[in-house]
């Protein structure tokens, strides 16, 4: 992915909604046009209308008057709304762009990033740049609405609009420089919070294992650290921001104090006439409001910065593997092969897998379990060597095709709140994309008998209202459900009984009866039904050799559970 930074997510978040952001930016800046005219022609009225005889210019004011406040309503909702919608828009195609850079193919998002963190992205971070479409409107409009005031100080009184034009500038000079520390601080702010609500995800996801553990005091102490830090960040963030718009609004302060001080002298020496000094007051007063906007859109825009650049830093992660672009030829046999692949715990592992074979992989150190699924899954490309599927190295497929071909179910695989059908179907849930014979195999079949409402029952958060049995059964019903050429289960049966997973290991087989299945386990029950058993050992003690992340014997799990020490160890212990 091209690298991104904070000020490409801010363009992008204007330039996608810039329709919506010009319509904002000319209907609030008319509105404090009119607000601007408001005080002037009350001057008017005072110096020409009660001075003329009879009402007519009197009521001829007045009407022009009211024209001017329709148009302020009108201005101001549909300027509104128009910002609003330039927000929310931009928020939601930033949480789009975020979502497709998790479920990118290719990976890497998610490393080191914790669920919560991703969340926090997605909502406030993105909030924060899509907001930037509102304050764009609002530093218009206030711009407007000091440039207005400024030529109607001009025409009351030259020096006095002169000194409202010469002033503002170093005024928005003095709010730039008063936003960077707010900025600064505003990202470590998001940053610490994103980190609290991962801590926070992981530890609610956890909160059973934590129970059981008896965990929940060093739970607690991990959470109250990060959330510490978290708290003194945004105590950080809230004094610089006070300091911020404290030296703001004593700037504005002072700047309209000698407006008004001006103003009253050229009143007093008889430069203004008394609606002109009305009209003076009125303007300085109305500044009052445009001024605090600069403040306010000076702190968003600060803001944004910070959230924009957490947001660039997400979406130019790189990816964990690279592209590729062909195709298996039809139909897919299944044979899959390592050649020399040197990979974390693995180094040079030959493996050679049939088509068609159902093959048991015993890893006694499940830091390499974990190394050979990262590399049949690519989520990952080895450092050295090759993995192959029917001759084709990897790399050279299409992510996406190599996936549907080769299905890489992990045991700790989430399910999704709905119903149990819908967690098993490829199909959005349609019950004629599901094999009745799939759930008899996964040992599902039971799980839906014993629910209220059977296979149509609703599950909740990540399937909680199941054990973690049945949870596993219904992950397993899933994975065998795809039909894809290339299994690779790991673990699939450790949180279920004796009986029933038996049960599993003759339905595994007899449903992917001429399909490759790879199971890394340490199952008895699933290894008796394999067709071969291979070892890979990590570091030596193997009685055999010196193996480090190879394959060290191999054979039929019988064979293997009466020759080698190792395997038994493994596996009968």
């Amino acid at each position: 992915m091209n690298a991104v930074d904070s000020r490409a997510v801010l363009g992008s978040a204007v330039r996608g909604q810039r329709t919506h952001v010009v319509l904002s930016s000319l209907l609030t800046a008319a509105h404090q046009a009119g607000e601007a005219v408001v005080p002037v022609l009350i001057g008017v009225i005072i110096d020409d209308a009660v001075a003329a005889d009879g009402y007519g210019r009197l009521l001829l004011w007045l009407a022009v008057l009211a024209a001017v406040f329709a148009v302020l309503s009108y201005s101001f909702r549909f300027g509104a709304r128009q910002a609003e919608r330039a927000v929310e828009q931009a928020a939601h195609e930033l949480r789009l762009a975020l979502a497709a850079r998790v479920l990118d193919p290719r990976g890497g998002a998610e490393k080191g990033r914790l669920p919560g963190e991703l969340t926090s992205l997605a909502t406030g971070d993105a909030m924060r740049v899509g907001a930037l479409n509102r304050a764009l409107p609002y530093g218009v409009a206030a711009v407007t609405a000091v440039v207005v005031a400024a030529v109607a100080l001009l025409w009351i009184s030259i020096p006095l609009g002169l000194f409202v034009l010469l002033g503002t500038p170093p005024l928005l000079w003095f709010a730039n420089l008063l936003g960077r520390p707010l900025e600064r601080r505003s990202e470590a702010e998001r940053e610490r919070a994103a980190k609290a609500s991962g801590v926070a995800a992981d530890l609610v996801g956890g909160l059973r294992v934590l129970k059981g553990l008896g965990a929940e005091p060093v739970a607690i102490t991990r959470y109250r650290t990060t959330s510490q830090d978290a708290l003194t960040a945004t105590v950080r963030a809230a004094g610089a921001k006070a300091w911020h718009d404290g030296a703001m609004l004593a700037l504005n302060g002072v700047f309209l104090a000698l407006v008004a001080l001006v103003g009253g002298r050229l009143a007093a020496s008889g430069d203004v006439s008394i609606g002109g000094l009305v009209a003076a007051v009125g303007l300085a007063q109305f500044l009052i409001g445009p001024l605090a906007n600069f403040v306010w859109v000076n702190s968003e825009i600060a803001q944004a910065r910070g959230s924009a650049s957490r947001l660039a830093a997400m979406l130019s992660t790189p990816p964990a593997v690279a592209p590729g672009s062909g195709v298996l030829p039809a139909p897919v046999r299944g044979e899959v092969r390592l050649r020399e692949v040197s990979f974390a715990e693995l180094r040079g592992l030959d493996l050679h897998v049939r088509a068609g074979e159902l093959l048991g992989v015993v890893t006694p150190d499940p830091a390499v379990a974990r190394a050979l699924l990262t590399c049949l899954g690519r989520e990952a490309d080895p450092a050295a060597g090759s993995v192959e599927l029917d001759g084709i190295p990897l790399p050279a497929l299409e992510i996406d095709h190599v996936r549907s071909n080769l299905l890489v179910a992990a045991h700790d695989a989430d399910l999704f709140e709905g119903s149990l059908i819908s967690n098993v179907s490829t199909l959005d849930g349609a019950h004629a994309a599901v094999d009745e014979r799939v759930l008899v195999a996964a040992g599902a079949d039971e799980v839906a008998h014993a629910l209220p409402d059977g296979a149509d029952t609703e599950l909740t958060e990540r399937a909680r209202s199941l054990s973690g049995g049945q949870r596993q059964r219904v992950a397993l019903a899933r994975a065998l459900a795809v039909h894809a050429p290339v299994l690779v289960l790991h673990d699939p049966t450790t949180a279920v009984d004796a009986v029933t997973e038996a049960r599993i290991a003759a339905g595994i087989r007899e449903l992917r009866a001429g399909r490759t299945t790879i199971l890394v386990t340490t199952s008895p029950a699933l290894l008796a039904v394999a067709d071969r058993v291979v070892i890979i050992e990590n570091g030596t003690g193997n009685g055999t050799g010196n193996g480090n992340g190879t394959v060290t014997v191999e054979g039929t799990h019988q064979d293997l559970a009466a020759a080698h020490p190792t395997y038994r160890s493994a596996v009968l212990a």
